[in-house]
Order: C-alpha cells, then sequence, then structure tokens
C-alpha cells in the first residue's frame, strides 16, 4: 500500500528519492520521509503529503549518493511526524523502510523490551528494524546476514529496504508479499515499490520474489532466500514509456485516464482480434486453454472495481459459454473453506496484480487443485506469476486511486476470454460470434463518442454538487455498473450513494426516495428495457430526482428523467463498456466541484498490498 523509492549511485540521492515518492505518491499519502548518508544517517519526515516533506527539506544540506525514501499509507499507527517512516534502530545506526504488516510484531516487540528497547513510534516497522539490529549486535554478523535473519522470524507482509551507517555503499531489500522492484542502471541502482520511479533512469529491471533479498552495493547486486540459497538475477526491459506517467496536460490523472479508454481498450484488443477473418487469439492462455474450455465451473475472485468487471463477465460468461459463474469478494473467499472441485477454474482480476487479498484467495485456490487464470494490468506483478497462465489489459500506468480505464480494459479481456471459449465449445453460433467481434472492434470509437458528452455532464454534477446522497439503479448487464457507479463516487467526492439492481428498489430502497434525492438509472436499450422503463416511473411517482442514462434516439424514457445522457448504442452484452463513462465523468465532475482531491481521495491507496 505505501509507497518505497531508494537510490545508491552518483546522482544525487534526494532528487531522485523525491521525484520518485512523488509519483508513488497514490499508494499512500498520510506522511513521507527519507533517509540519507550525509554527515551520518539522517532522517526527515514529515505528516502530510510529500511537498509537504520537500518543504521542509529546502534549509538542509542534502549531498549524499545513497537514500531511501517512503509515502505512507497508515496501518498500526496513526498518521504524524513520528509515525512516519523511514524508522530508526535503537542506536541509530540503521534505518528501514516497509511495506506491508508484520503480524506478529506485538510478540517481537514486547521481547525487545524485556531486553530494555524502547520505542519512539507505534509502528510495526520500527519493531522490525530494532530486531534486526539486536541480531547483528547478537551475532556480529553483517547487515544483510541480520535481515535474512530476522525475516526467518516474521510473520506478514513485507517490502522493506535498509541502510546502515556503517555500510555507506549498500543497501538491502526483501520482499514478501509486497511488491518491490529493482532498476539497474550504469553504475546506479534504484528501488521501489513499481516501476513508475525507475523509468526516466533505465529500462532494466529485476522483480524480486517473495523471500528474496537483494543485496546492492556500487558495482552490483546480488540475490538470495531467506534460506541463504543465492540465485542469479533474471534481467526484464520495462515496456513503459515515461509520458504515461504524466499529466499530459490534463488536470488530474483521473480525467486524463477516463479518456485514454478509447486507446487502452484498443491496446487490449491489439494483435488480439481481427474481426474481417474472425480471428481471436489470447497468446497468454495455451497450456491450459482446454481446462477453461471445459471447466465444470468458473469462480471469478476480485476486490472493488475489479470485482464490479467480474460481475459484468459473469453475465457474459453464462449466456455465452454456458458455464456456471461465481463472482467472490476475494477478501471473503480466502477466509472461509469454499468447494473447489476438480474441474473448477478460478480467475483472479486485479489492476496492480498486487492485490492482498487477491493473491491469498488464488493461493488458497491453488492449493485445493485449481487452476488459476489471471488477467491484471502491471507485468511482472505477483498475480502474473502466481497464476497457471492469464492475460494482461495492457490498459497502461493507471496512477489515479479512483480506477476508471482498468474497468474497462478488464470488460475488454474477459469478453474476449469468454468468446474465445464459447466459440471452441460451440456454444455460440458462428454468425453471433462473428457479430460480437464487429461489435467489439467499434467499442473504441462509442467511447470516444460518450466521451464527448463531457460539457453535458460537468452542467448536471453543478445541480448535485451538494447532495448528500444517490441512488443508482440498473438492470441485466448494467446492475454491476450501477455498484460501479456508485464506488466511484463515494471514493472522490465522499458522497454516500448505493448501486441496486433496480427491481430490488421496491424492496426497502425505495423508502428513501423523496425530492432530495438524486436516482442515477442506467436505462439502455436492452432485454430489459420496459422493466427498468417501470422502475423509473416508480422514482418519478416519488419525486425522485432522475439522472437517465440512455441509448441515443430513446424517447420514451427522456420524458419521465429531469436529466438525460444518451450513449451510443452497442450490442446488450458491451453496453457496460460504454454505460460507465458517463458515470465516471459524472464522479469526476462532482468532486472537483466539492475541492477533493481526486487523484488521492481521503483514507484510500491504489493498490492494497495489505489486509
Amino acid at each position: 500500500m505505501c509507497g518505497i523509492v531508494a537510490y545508491l549511485g552518483h546522482r544525487k540521492a534526494h532528487e531522485v528519492v523525491i521525484k520518485g515518492l512523488k509519483r508513488l505518491e497514490y499508494r499512500g499519502y498520510d506522511s513521507a520521509g527519507i533517509a540519507l548518508l550525509n554527515n551520518g544517517l539522517n532522517i526527515y519526515k514529515k505528516k502530510g503529503k510529500v511537498s509537504d516533506l520537500e518543504a521542509t527539506l529546502k534549509e538542509e544540506e542534502l549531498n549524499s549518493h545513497i537514500g531511501i525514501g517512503h509515502t505512507r499509507w497508515a496501518t498500526h499507527g496513526e498518521p504524524n511526524d513520528v509515525n512516519a517512516h523511514p524508522h530508526y534502530s535503537a542506536t541509530e545506526s540503521l534505518a528501514i523502510i516497509h511495506n506491508g504488516i508484520i503480524e506478529n510484531y506485538s510478540s517481537l516487540k514486547q521481547e525487545l523490551i524485556n531486553k530494555g528497547y524502547t520505542f519512539r513510534s507505534d509502528t510495526d516497522s520500527e519493531v522490525l528494524i530494532q530486531f534486526i539490529e539486536d541480531i547483528q549486535i547478537n551475532n556480529d554478523c553483517t547487515i544483510d546476514e541480520a535481515v535474512r535473519l530476522a525475516l526467518t522470524k516474521v510473520v506478514g507482509a513485507y517490502a522493506i529496504v535498509v541502510m546502515s551507517k556503517n555500510d555507506p555503499d549498500t543497501l538491502i531489500a526483501a520482499r514478501k508479499g509486497s511488491p518491490l522492484v529493482v532498476g539497474i542502471g550504469k553504475d546506479e541502482f534504484f528501488l521501489a515499490s513499481d516501476a513508475t520511479p525507475i523509468v526516466e533512469y533505465t529500462n532494466e529491471v529485476v522483480y524480486l520474489n517473495d523471500y528474496e533479498i537483494a543485496i546492492i552495493n556500487k558495482n552490483e547486486l546480488q540475490l538470495k532466500n531467506t534460506e541463504d540459497i543465492p540465485s542469479t538475477p533474471y534481467i526484464q526491459t520495462l515496456d513503459l514509456e515515461l509520458e504515461a506517467i504524466e499529466k499530459g496536460g490534463y488536470e488530474h490523472f483521473m480525467l486524463k485516464e477516463i479518456f485514454e479508454q478509447p486507446k487502452s481498450i484498443m491496446d487490449c484488443m491489439r494483435g488480439r482480434l481481427n474481426a474481417n477473418s474472425g480471428r481471436l487469439v489470447l497468446g497468454g492462455i495455451r497450456e491450459y486453454a482446454n481446462k477453461l474450455i471445459n471447466a465444470d465451473r468458473i469462480i471469478i475472485v476480485a476486490c472493488g472495481t475489479s470485482w464490479h468487471a467480474g460481475l459484468v463477465a459473469e453475465y457474459f460468461i453464462e449466456e455465452f459459454c454456458r458455464i456456471p459463474v461465481e463472482v467472490e469478494y476475494a477478501s471473503e473467499f480466502r477466509y472461509r473453506n469454499p468447494v473447489i472441485n476438480e474441474g473448477d477454474v478460478v480467475i483472479a482480476i486485479s489492476q496492480s496484480g498486487e492485490t492482498a487479498d487477491t493473491l491469498a484467495a488464488m493461493e488458497l485456490a491453488k492449493s485445493k487443485g485449481a487452476i488459476i487464470f489471471g488477467v491484471c494490468n502491471v507485468v511482472g506483478s505477483s498475480i502474473a506469476r502466481a497464476s497457471h497462465e492469464g492475460a494482461y489489459t495492457h490498459a497502461g500506468p493507471e496512477i489515479g486511486v479512483a480506477s476508471t480505464k482498468a474497468f474497462t480494459a478488464q470488460l475488454t479481456v474477459l469478453n474476449m476470454i469468454a468468446l474465445r471459449v464459447a466459440h471452441k465449445k460451440g456454444t455460440i453460433t458462428e454468425s453471433r460470434y462473428r457479430e460480437l467481434l464487429v461489435e467489439l472492434e467499434t467499442i473504441p470509437s462509442k467511447v470516444e463518442k460518450a466521451l464527448k458528452l463531457d460539457d453535458q455532464i460537468k452542467e448536471i454534477s453543478e445541480v448535485f454538487k451538494d447532495a448528500r446522497n444517490f441512488l443508482y439503479l440498473g438492470r441485466g448487464y448494467n446492475f454491476p455498473v450501477a455498484l460501479e457507479g456508485a464506488l466511484k463516487l463515494k471514493e472522490i467526492s465522499y458522497i454516500h450513494a448505493e448501486g441496486y439492481p433496480a427491481a430490488e428498489m421496491k424492496h426497502g430502497p425505495i423508502a428513501l426516495i423523496d425530492e432530495e434525492m438524486p436516482v442515477v438509472c442506467i436505462a439502455t436499450r436492452d432485454s430489459s428495457y420496459d422493466k427498468i422503463v417501470s422502475n423509473v416511473q416508480e422514482v418519478k411517482a416519488r419525486k425522485g430526482k432522475i439522472i437517465a442514462v440512455v441509448t441515443e434516439g430513446d424517447a420514451l424514457i427522456p420524458q419521465m428523467a429531469d436529466y438525460v445522457i444518451e450513449v451510443p448504442k452497442t450490442d446488450e452484452a458491451l453496453m457496460p463498456m460504454v454505460s460507465v463513462i458517463p458515470l465516471q465523468l459524472l464522479s469526476y465532475h462532482i468532486a472537483v466541484m466539492r475541492n477533493c482531491n481526486v487523484d488521492q481521495p481521503r483514507n484510500l491507496a491504489k493498490s492494497v498490498t495489505v489486509e
């Protein structure tokens, strides 16, 4: 969840680290800090954003070729200067930055207190660095050996970087359950939670594996695991451009990413889909393709927006593949004893590929013999590596905390997987298959057309920016879109919102409707259109303020709705990729008008790598 950056080389370390922290601030922004070796081991940290930290550093002498930095999303201990990272060891000869949770920190802390140690902060991270130093002193060992021995006693998840006053040309890094990547430059090394702080300097990286420790000095990178077994670094080439992680003239990353969707959807299909020839190829699904085609049941595990994409996929897969589908919150799935049988397949969905609950759900399913297919965006991520097979969305970096282009990219990939399976199984006619391929290819242009509604949606947003509650209604394929629209509004504007199947409104939520309640009805032309018309009438009869998302040319619902947003016509099964666009824009503009921090909403972080 937190952001980690570290540097060792010939540049000014604080400049590299601060710039990197700004790029990782979407991972956490409760507090920030850096540690440098400049006339001793010095830590500078501050509650608030990286800019707050930067302001306090202007008068400091910061010359150093080695440094570590951290931007925090609080878990143990409230956000304040003291709990900010990095943390000193007892003698202040070591410093640590940490992403994750040390589950047995309490017992380790008590053991250290019994030895006479005291603690400055409330964090589990300080316990870890004190524990590492205690081991180093008692065993008279090197810092990398002390880290290795400490990690054999640690329970939980971590990505850590440790620096030592007594080893001024060395960084020690390790990971388990939290991402960490090493960038390799010319006589310099970079460490970060993801590649965004690294791409400016090098395109050669090593993704650390679980239980792996990196020993970095000026001349080399060495890897070993917690059992002290060395390994050879596997160097990969980054497929990431610097422009992709800049705002590109947009006010916010979220707005940029909303408007990138025509391109990101096209990038998902590029090289995979050719409607003219009826060609649909997913190169990442080969060896286990028959497992998917012959699955008795598909279980989709995901969190947040990815869970909503899974709900849409449930409709699509069941309709065209005729395979039963269950969509599970990964956080619930992992803590019960799910029934997984031979012939079941699990699809794990995650934008970052690092979502802790989804990873744990995958491991549980694998332990019961399931085949895992991953759908994620980040190459080299933990979910990609833990899956048997899968497909990348190729949507490009998503920096805004509220996920937008990831949703439509995930739907693109999931739809292609389903169409491939249905065609192979023969559960879809050739004509219907070709029809959907052709329609899928048109989705980027239809999304582009929907984006042209931005000015109209901005005007509607002005009307409802001070609302205290919203209700979102949809049926069939558009029900998960209602959930997603409500989530977007909650995340970034802090307005309470709920999404419901439209028919369920009569079973409770209708009691909330009055003249003060905005109700967003996703009412596009589909097989349940007549039913959604009835639901709109029910809202209107109770004086609810209706914002209707309809298909272009609809003449009926506009007569009842207070505000109408017309989206291009497409196949019912693909409509969520179009109907969600106005809801993304609505949430964005309302949040901006409420002076909310759109890209960094309170209490949230982009990648939930802790439980």
